[in-house]
């Protein structure tokens, strides 16, 4: 089938390339608020952020830490809110999201990122569909090279639970994708029922993306390809048009290839454009004839 790709290095907050109701599915892992290597991402995106940090290192108050919170989902509503024009009545939203945990101004605390999404996203007016726990054995915090938890040893009440799961959340706009009887594209993208009921229980047991060197390798691999082709046949036919507004490395982008559905990616660093067009070339920096790039 043939099939065409977008890749648009401008910030999503804004899709005027796209109509309204024009895209299927939108797959997608954002920037995760409060997570420090994530820092610098949202205060390029909004400078107040930027401000909002420089005043909590002179007054150290709780007040500007909520505020710094707010301000970075502020950041991400702005791309759900879009999402939700560019979707298809009955297009789906998944968004693989993880909670934060840091200690600012001496306070370690949770940050649920998972929970100011869904919040944000029920008032934009999307449905809450049933989300996925994706399990991690990657992420358990290490000490000296050795498995470790947060808090003070062996010794209660005052150890933390480790964060080693992210959510896949799941929205979705208006009521069921309508489609004719025996839709030719739908039911050539039937999955198996082995397929149906590993995909479809709540708790995904995936391995990690591999943790490499350096900070803007981990921001931009932050989910294997393993989960967006899983949610792309899943939540998509044949033919669709999948977006993501925060592209990265391009995981989506090939895995849409890869699965005969045409995708549009948002990315704002035009230093990832060759990342992005290796991978989507198995690993040549050659061109692909039905990809097309949008410099704003």
């Amino acid at each position: 089938m043939q099939t065409s790709h977008k890749i648009i290095l401008g910030n999503s907050q804004q899709m005027s390339e796209l109509a309204d109701g024009s895209v299927h599915l939108m797959v997608t892992s954002p920037p995760y608020p409060m997570i420090e290597m994530w820092d610098s991402v949202f205060a390029k995106t909004e400078p107040k952020i930027a401000e909002l940090w420089q005043k909590l290192g002179a007054d150290d108050g709780e007040e500007t830490v909520t505020q710094i919170y707010d301000a970075m989902h502020d950041c991400l509503a702005k791309v759900w809110q879009e999402t939700y024009r560019v979707l298809a009545d009955g297009g789906l939203a998944c968004i693989n999201i993880g909670d934060a945990t840091r200690r600012v101004n001496g306070k370690f605390q949770l940050f649920p990122n998972h929970s100011r999404i869904t919040e944000i996203s029920e008032k934009i007016g999307f449905t809450t569909l049933p989300y996925i726990l994706w399990k991690k054995p990657t992420t358990k915090p290490k000490y000296k090279g050795k498995g470790a938890f947060l808090g003070s040893g062996f010794l209660p009440p005052n150890a933390y639970v480790t964060l080693d799961c992210e959510f896949i959340l799941i929205f979705r706009k208006g009521k069921l994708r309508k489609f004719q009887a025996k839709d030719k594209q739908r039911y050539e993208s039937a999955f198996t029922k082995a397929q149906r009921d590993e995909w479809f229980s709540q708790i995904w047991e995936i391995k990690g993306t591999r943790q490499t060197a350096t900070e803007l390798e981990r921001r931009t691999a932050a989910y294997p390809e393993e989960i967006a082709e899983r949610l792309i046949k899943m939540f998509s036919i044949k033919g669709d048009i999948v977006l993501d507004p925060f592209l990265g490395s391009g995981t989506t982008t090939k895995v849409a290839m890869q699965n005969s559905r045409s995708s549009i990616g948002y990315e704002m660093d035009e230093n990832l454009l060759p990342t992005i067009t290796k991978k989507i070339n198995n690993g040549s920096l050659g061109t692909i004839s039905n990809l097309g790039i949008i410099k704003r």
